[in-house]
């Protein structure tokens, strides 16, 4: 599973941010409105109420009640008018026919549901009284609330969307940095003029990090280039002449003896094999500076090599364009595999236009779960996951070529597939 990345870590803060700052400012201004809410809403009702008291007055004389009334904007109020003795004499439609209070009451007062207010109508002892829901004005409380979470929220948000592509946009030198390091190599020089200047201020520590690696990976590289190279070279002349000299035991000496001289020769055989895998571990692992292409004949190729105790079959004469010692080594590694896990018999052939060297042993083979575990360790170059020399050499041989190995399934032994890339394609790091 993949690890979360900056960006969208940053992004979900940001939001939840937002959002807490949303609610947080929203319930503030509420607590804080409530208070004026009412004060607005009370103001109303006593301008209301004054304002109905006037009415009321100039149209006292008429029978209809609703006489003159009926232009007051009351949408939102009720109002009674209530004579000295509790009688309603005039009320709006959404006022209850009973009066508020008993008793004339004036200025501000409460009621199951309502908020009132009250104030003299004339001289005779009237009250006029201006209510308005508790509901409505619970409405008019959460409408002001909701406004400012509304809003609160969208601003948030704008904030969140405006900070998340800032942060996109700050991160981007991070993956051209990425993108510069990944084509990067080695052999290239010093790190500094590939990566170039860095971006950001925060980026010079990262660059100086990667710049002191690059040179300590690349001395010691250059350290185990320079040591396999030397110990191969030494070692690959002496042997030569440590085989000849067994050649000559092997004719004179006796019966008895031969056996064990043969045994010998076949171990330093052996010991061959190493010292040219190393050699072609050395060029490999050297880049595409020491490739030499070209043309090779796929049977003559396998008649150079040293004999193995076991057939090795060439399935037509078909000719390959690689390196030939590099293909040699890479060859002699995965027959001597073949050897040690008790095949007896292999066939090379090639495929995809001569592009592909197939190898196919006879040997007992290896789980379908195992193939496929080596086959993921050699596409993820993590050759230590492969269990010996052969394979690794073989995968950096053909990444040399610009292709790889990969391993195929067949019903019988052990399959490997050396994809040497196209002479015409550049070589894969």
């Amino acid at each position: 599973m993949p690890p979360p990345s900056i960006a969208t870590r940053l992004a979900r803060a940001i939001l939840g941010w937002a959002l807490v700052w949303g609610l947080a400012v929203g319930l503030a201004v509420w607590l804080a409105a409530t208070h004026e809410v009412d004060e607005l809403l009370d103001e109303a009702l006593r301008s209301s109420a004054e304002l109905i008291t006037v009415l009321v007055a100039e149209h006292d004389e008429a029978d209809d009640p609703a006489t003159g009334i009926g232009a007051v904007p009351a949408e939102h109020f009720a109002w009674q008018l209530v004579a000295a003795d509790g009688r309603v004499l005039r009320r709006s439609t959404k006022a209850p026919t009973t009066p508020w209070h008993a008793t004339p009451r004036p200025g501000y007062a409460d009621v199951p549901g309502w908020r009132i207010y009250g104030l003299a109508a004339g001289r005779d002892g009237r009250f006029l009284y201006a209510a308005q829901t508790g509901e409505e004005r619970a409405e008019a409380r959460a409408e002001v609330a909701f406004g400012a979470v509304l809003s609160a929220l969208a601003v948030g948000l704008l904030g969140q969307l405006w900070l998340r592509a800032r942060v996109r946009h700050e991160l981007e030198p991070l993956q051209a940095l990425s993108q510069r390091l990944q084509a990067w190599r080695l052999e290239d020089g010093h790190a500094s003029a590939a990566l170039g200047l860095p971006a950001r201020q925060e980026l010079i520590a990262v660059h100086e990090a990667i710049e002191s690696l690059a040179v300590r990976l690349a001395t010691r590289l250059a350290h185990e280039q320079a040591f396999s190279a030397h110990a191969a070279h030494a070692l690959r002349t002496p042997l030569a002449g440590i085989d000849a000299q067994l050649a000559v035991a092997v004719r004179t000496a006796p019966a008895e003896l031969a056996e064990r001289l043969v045994r010998v020769r076949s171990a330093a055989a052996r010991l061959q094999h190493v010292v040219a895998a190393l050699l072609g571990l050395f060029r490999s692992a050297d880049g595409t500076a020491s490739l030499q292409r070209g043309p090779v004949r796929l049977d003559e190729l396998v008649a150079r090599l040293p004999p193995f105790a076991l057939q090795v079959d060439v399935l037509g004469a078909g000719t390959i364009n690689a390196d030939a010692d590099l293909l040699s080594a890479a060859l002699l590694n995965l027959l001597d595999n073949a050897q040690r896990h008790g095949a007896r018999h292999v066939q090379l052939s090639l495929a995809e236009g001569g592009r592909v060297l197939q190898l196919v042993d006879d040997g007992p083979g290896v789980a379908a779960e195992r193939r496929e575990h080596l086959a993921q360790a050699l596409a993820e170059e993590r050759y230590a996951d492969t269990g010996g020399l052969g394979l690794m050499l073989a995968d950096r041989v053909a990444r040399a070529h610009g292709g790889r190995v990969t391993l195929p399934p067949v019903s019988r032994g052990f399959a490997v597939a050396l994809d040497l890339g196209d002479a015409t394609e550049e070589p894969r790091a």
